[in-house]
């Protein structure tokens, strides 16, 4: 580009794009620039080593025919004859399960930001189980403390949707 062009370039209104430190950008719209941020970070982390190994994983992919694969892992799953080998309590089959634990789906989660949905089905489970009588007594004694809740996948076990195991 040759100087007179980047003088016209000047003349113009710019609009910024930032990557990187927020605050480069709130400095130029607090001068009156128009500047928008990029949520970006580096790679890795910034881990030279560990990027290089991301780097080596894409060449890999590009190498391996992920539709064949996944089509392969379809027809396997497709053809399979499921097999009951076995019927349990909960108690007896999951690792760790005790009468106070309330497996549920996703990541961990405390009752006060538990879903409707899920909070619904620990006030069913509650009184399924036994542990309360009606569902006002349940809900109190899942907020007090008393009722432990944990991930599914804690304990080898699946649960789907606001789905519970007890």
């Amino acid at each position: 580009m040759d100087v007179k062009n980047i003088n016209k370039l000047f003349k113009q209104d710019l609009s910024a794009v930032n990557l990187g430190l927020e605050s480069f950008a709130d400095n130029l719209k607090n001068e009156g620039v128009s500047a928008i941020q990029v949520q970006w970070k580096p790679p890795a982390g910034g881990n030279k080593e560990i990027a290089g190994l991301l780097e080596k994983l894409d060449v890999i992919r590009e190498k391996v025919d992920v539709a064949g694969a996944n089509k392969k892992a379809a027809e396997i799953i497709n053809n399979g004859k499921p097999t009951v080998v076995d019927i349990s309590t909960a108690g007896k089959a999951i690792p760790g399960m005790r009468k106070n634990l309330f497996l549920h789906a996703g990541p961990p989660v405390t009752w006060d930001r538990m879903s409707g949905p899920t909070r619904g089905a620990v006030i069913g489970g509650l009184v399924y189980e036994g542990l309360a009588k009606t569902f006002e007594e349940a809900e109190k004694l899942a907020a007090s403390g008393e009722i432990d809740f944990e991930p599914c996948h804690d304990h080898s076990t699946v649960g789907p949707m606001a789905g519970i195991v007890t």
